[in-house]
């Protein structure tokens, strides 16, 4: 790595943990959220972010953008590559024929969902989220992704949280975190 290459890493690492704050016991006890929404209002922070996320695996066809906070960051990732954005949705928020995941979360489970028509064959789609926690959201959307046909070119994310070890349901897949914690 050059030196110009370190001094930009340790400024985005220091925009992103000087912007996201932890709020104890959200959304429920003894869950440590990871409050994002300074980095988002701060654009300078924010288009670094998206910079970074944008330079990790494209060129590619596809942004998937996972519900909800995957979205914010997905969406101008997209843009910024000249690809389509697909939105990964909770189950029953989108508008006809559906493929669904289900997975578990670190504090229970739920289910994703994507247009079954969202990705053309053979499409490489760059999966974009918040935090990579345990891992089951990012799995239950690469699985998405791979059943509507496409392939997954990586997982980026802005935070990963290491020590639930999200990363090892993922092995078989490229994941960059631009701040592991």
């Amino acid at each position: 790595m050059t030196d110009q290459a370190a001094s930009v890493d340790e400024e985005l690492t220091r925009l992103i943990t000087s912007r996201v704050r932890d709020i104890s016991d959200y959304p429920q006890p003894g869950v440590v959220f990871k409050d994002i929404t300074p980095l988002l209002a701060d654009a300078d922070a924010f288009g670094a972010v998206v910079d970074a996320l944008a330079r990790t695996y494209g060129p590619v066809d596809k942004v998937a953008g996972i519900e909800a906070r995957g979205f914010i960051l997905a969406a101008p990732v997209a843009a910024r590559l000249g690809a389509g954005f697909v939105p990964i949705r909770k189950k029953g928020k989108l508008p006809g024929v559906t493929f669904a995941q289900e997975y578990q979360l670190e504090y229970g489970s739920a289910t994703i969902e994507v247009l079954a028509d969202a990705f053309d064959p053979g499409d490489r789609v760059l999966v974009i989220d918040d935090v990579l926690a345990t891992g089951g959201t990012a799995r239950a959307t690469a699985d998405l992704v791979l059943r509507g046909g496409a392939r997954v070119a990586g997982i980026s994310v802005l935070l990963e949280l290491a020590f639930l070890h999200g990363r090892a349901k993922l092995a078989d897949l490229p994941v960059t975190a631009l701040l592991t914690v």
